[in-house]
């Protein structure tokens, strides 16, 4: 890592904006439900409409980037929750996730489509999103609309609550297989 601090003189323009860059995704990284919750009212205040997503994203694929954009689309302001590593082991076994928690944060955070990402360890973000209170509650394709969690909150605050498309053959675990077969084929 640069110690950007370290500069006596100006720092040359390609590091400046990296300096920028760098800043900016973990400026989008929240720790705090209180803190997030700050931003979202302040982004609310200026008449930005947030969208609210949540998932494990262990190893981020096409079918990711394209359910993140679109979903992005659908307001002005994208917030990701993701699963604590806990919670991703649970959900997919022991030997899920492949990327901790704090890598998954920091690749979230780097797209420019995605404003805000926060770690959560309970089972469902249910409690995130009753805080929140997104103007947009989306998960994908694969997900029915009475199956996502929280859309009782968003429907009843008249929010909308979508089910994105959904694009066959790209999954994580789709990537562990391949990769666990190369491997044992290298094993032969």
């Amino acid at each position: 890592m640069v110690d950007f601090y370290a500069y006596s003189e100006p720092l040359p323009k390609t590091l400046l904006i990296f300096a920028q860059y760098s800043l900016m995704i973990q400026d989008k990284i929240f720790t705090s439900v209180q803190a997030l919750h700050l931003q979202v009212n302040a982004w609310k205040a200026q008449g930005d409409k947030i969208v609210f997503t949540n998932g494990c994203f262990d190893l981020i694929h096409k079918g990711h980037i394209h359910y993140l954009e679109e979903a992005r689309s659908k307001g002005q302001r994208l917030v990701v929750a993701l699963n604590s590593d806990r919670s991703v082991s649970s959900l997919k076994g022991s030997h899920r996730p492949i990327n901790d928690e704090k890598t998954r944060s920091y690749v979230m955070a780097a797209f420019y489509f995605i404003d805000a990402v926060i770690v959560f360890d309970e089972a469902t973000p249910y409690e995130l999103i009753t805080a929140l209170l997104p103007d947009v509650l989306v998960k994908g394709g694969d997900w029915k609309i009475d199956q996502i969690v929280g859309s009782d909150v968003v429907s009843n605050h008249g929010g909308e609550v979508l089910s994105l498309s959904f694009i066959e053959g790209y999954s994580t675990t789709n990537i562990e297989q391949k990769i666990i077969a190369a491997h044992n084929h290298k094993l032969q």
